[in-house]
């Protein structure tokens, strides 16, 4: 480790990502908060997880807070959130990152456990269109073990609705126009810092290397993630938490 990744502030990173992340999603902490809840009823407080798309490590972060005796596999391929999530929990035996794309058919190979407990994302899986996703869906049925639970929490407008919808989203907009005008940082702006950094410059460039500017999947409805998890092999699957304009489905193997 070079004297200058040691000398960084990993947690102001996380901090940093956390606040850039509510601007977008003020309501943020109460999916990880539903999304832990039922972790602990289908898995009790010592679990084993696997964070999916973990970026900077959000959810293994709270996780652990609530559950000290968990232990959490974080797998991503963004290589400047990976490196804030390894900075930060540097030391702790309890977790461990994994390098790997979700499209790869063969990534579940690079996972240090056969079977989860629990397998957690948030915000993350829209950046995938349906067909991949679908054959994530079925890869996840046979990491997740008998009994346990797979929780998506992301964007899952509901198509059939379009003026609660635009309301909604006029609404949502206007608080952010103010809240970024009062000095918030939106998700290039925090970019801008870490391709600054001069710890973060290099792994940044190659994150937009791999994944350009934009994501460009799809945000299907919470129905269609439910329907499509039972098919993959989930016993039974729905939402258990929305908002507005979010949802988190709960599948049980």
């Amino acid at each position: 480790m070079t004297e200058a990744v040691a000398g960084t502030d990993w947690n102001a990173w996380q901090d940093s990502w956390d606040r850039q992340q509510e601007w977008y999603l003020p309501d943020r902490e109460e999916r990880f908060r539903v999304m832990l809840d039922m972790v602990e009823a289908f898995a009790g407080p010592t679990p084993r997880v696997l964070d999916l798309a973990c970026g900077t490590g959000t959810i293994t972060a709270r996780l652990l807070d609530r559950f000290p005796g968990a232990v959490s596999t974080g797998v991503d391929l963004d290589p400047a959130l990976l490196a804030i999530a390894r900075g930060t929990f540097a030391g702790d035996d309890r977790v461990r990152f994994v390098t790997a794309d979700l499209k790869d058919p063969d990534w579940t190979a690079k996972l240090p456990h056969e079977h989860y407990d629990a397998v957690l994302t948030a915000t993350a899986l829209h950046w995938l269109h349906s067909d991949p996703l679908r054959t994530l869906y079925g890869q996840l049925a046979g990491v997740v073990r008998e009994g346990g639970v797979f929780l998506n929490a992301d964007h899952m407008p509901d198509a059939g609705t379009p003026r609660i919808n635009e309301a909604e989203r006029a609404l949502r907009h206007a608080r952010m126009d103010r809240a970024k005008a009062a000095g918030a940082l939106d998700w290039r702006a925090w970019w801008q810092l870490a391709a600054a950094d001069p710890v973060l410059a290099g792994p940044t460039a190659e994150r937009f290397e791999i994944y350009g500017e934009h994501a460009d999947g799809d945000t299907p409805s919470a129905e269609w993630h439910a329907q499509t998890l039972r098919e993959a092999g989930f016993a039974e699957a729905r939402t258990v938490w929305s908002s507005p304009s979010d949802a988190m489905v709960l599948a049980l193997k």
